[in-house]
């Protein structure tokens, strides 16, 4: 399996399932670097607070998915690649383009590139459903039609504390209808292969609320597994986490903090639940 740095899995998943992972880039000023490298998170999100200017990402280039693809499938290995949303960057045409190169070099190994029509946790969830499948021992076409399949039955929404690093990274897409009554509110949305909005509310206790109801909707809609992802609101997120622990039964799939590339489009303060259905 091989995905890009915008699932923000925790490690201990990327080993289990032996996940390769391509890194997008950030930076301020011209100096990208893999976001990987940004150790400090904390820092990274002060510095975006307090920064006029918000940083540039950029999509990993044809380049670094050969490097990544070419021993596999030079040792005769099938790769199910699953990447960002085609709508929020260039990040899938990149791995498809690397993909055809290695067709043409007639290499024992296969790629499959799947756009993963989201982001974040809602990614992750595509690429363990796909992993799942690859460690069942399903064949090449039945491990991208798990990955499929695990999209259609997903279900994410976030709230942001603002509008406004969307506005300004260009990434806005249907939200932008919201930005002259959002200026007070607390707008929640939803992950696909545009970021669409579902509802806002006027405090962010309300926007909390309302994400614990979408856990007690979808729990009674039959959900199985489910995550929490956050940047910069550990209480919410906790708080996130003991209710959905109370709801299922069990705890999330993981729980982790977004990083640096999606942070930069999103900023501080946001809180991301997602779902995938039986």
């Amino acid at each position: 399996m091989v995905t890009d740095s915008t699932t923000y899995l925790p490690r201990p998943l990327v080993r289990r399932w032996a996940i390769h992972e391509v890194s997008l880039y950030v930076g301020w000023d011209g100096e990208l670097r893999p976001e990987h490298q940004y150790d400090d998170l904390d820092a990274f999100y002060v510095r975006l607070r307090e920064s006029t200017v918000l940083p540039t990402t950029s999509q990993p280039s044809v380049g670094d998915f050969l490097a990544c693809f070419e021993p596999l499938v030079s040792s005769g290995r099938d790769v199910v690649s699953v990447h960002l949303a085609s709508g929020l960057s260039g990040t899938c045409e990149s791995a498809a383009e690397a993909a055809s190169i290695l067709a043409d070099a007639r290499h024992r190994g296969r790629v499959e590139v799947v756009d993963g029509q989201t982001g974040a946790g809602g990614l992750g969830c595509v690429v363990i459903a796909a992993a799942r499948a690859a460690e069942r021992g399903a064949e090449l076409k039945a491990v991208v039609e798990a990955a499929r399949h695990a999209r259609e039955r997903l279900q994410m929404w976030f709230c942001l504390d603002t509008l406004e690093y969307l506005r300004r990274g260009g990434r806005i897409g249907a939200a932008r209808a919201m930005l002259g009554t959002a200026l007070k509110m607390k707008p929640i949305l939803t992950f696909g292969n545009e970021i669409t909005p579902v509802g806002r509310v006027r405090t962010r206790r309300r926007a909390l609320e309302r994400m614990d109801a979408y856990l007690d909707e979808l729990h009674d809609r039959g959900a199985t597994d489910w995550i929490v992802q956050h940047a910069q609101s550990v209480e919410d997120a906790d708080h996130l986490v003991a209710r959905g622990t109370a709801i299922f039964g069990a705890g999330p799939l993981f729980c982790t903090q977004v990083g640096p590339v999606l942070g930069a489009h999103l900023g501080s303060g946001l809180l991301v639940g997602g779902i995938v259905r039986a």
